[in-house]
């Protein structure tokens, strides 16, 4: 009988960020380049299951306000959830820095990031991940 909880998944996974026109991203050269990566949470995880808690409480509110009909936030709304439920997912950046966003750090970092419209394609990279229980799978261990 097969054991279904060795098809069980990580809690976490590092995202191999790719530039705009689909490169890899590294830091440094040689023996010492490094992945560009952000490690992020995943579906089965907890914190995955906050966001989404908190994703469905949104639409409940605003549907509340809207006297039962269904109310779509506006882009800039959307834009802010977004970077908010991404941050609240992200784990770290590893590899590289986020200057714009000064001294924060931790989820305030994330969050700055994550809305800023001129890296865009790294949070569609992000949100396209997340959603594939594949990217958390277990690495087989060695033989």
């Amino acid at each position: 009988m097969l054991d279904i909880t060795t098809k069980a998944v990580a809690a976490t996974a590092a995202i191999h960020l790719k530039d705009a026109e689909g490169n890899h991203m590294y830091f440094g050269e040689g023996d010492a380049r490094k992945p560009v990566q952000i490690v992020v949470y995943g579906p089965g995880s907890a914190q995955y299951a906050e966001v989404e808690a908190r994703q469905t409480n949104r639409a409940v509110k605003r549907m509340q306000d809207n006297d039962g009909k269904v109310a779509v936030a506006s882009p800039e709304q959307r834009d802010a959830e977004q970077a908010e439920d991404l941050a609240a997912i992200t784990v770290s950046f590893e590899n590289f820095t986020y200057p714009p966003a000064g001294t924060a750090a931790g989820a305030e970092m994330f969050r700055a990031f994550y809305a800023d419209k001129s890296l865009g394609f790294i949070t569609a990279q992000v949100l396209k991940a997340v959603r594939d229980w594949g990217n958390f799978k277990v690495a087989s261990p060695p033989n």
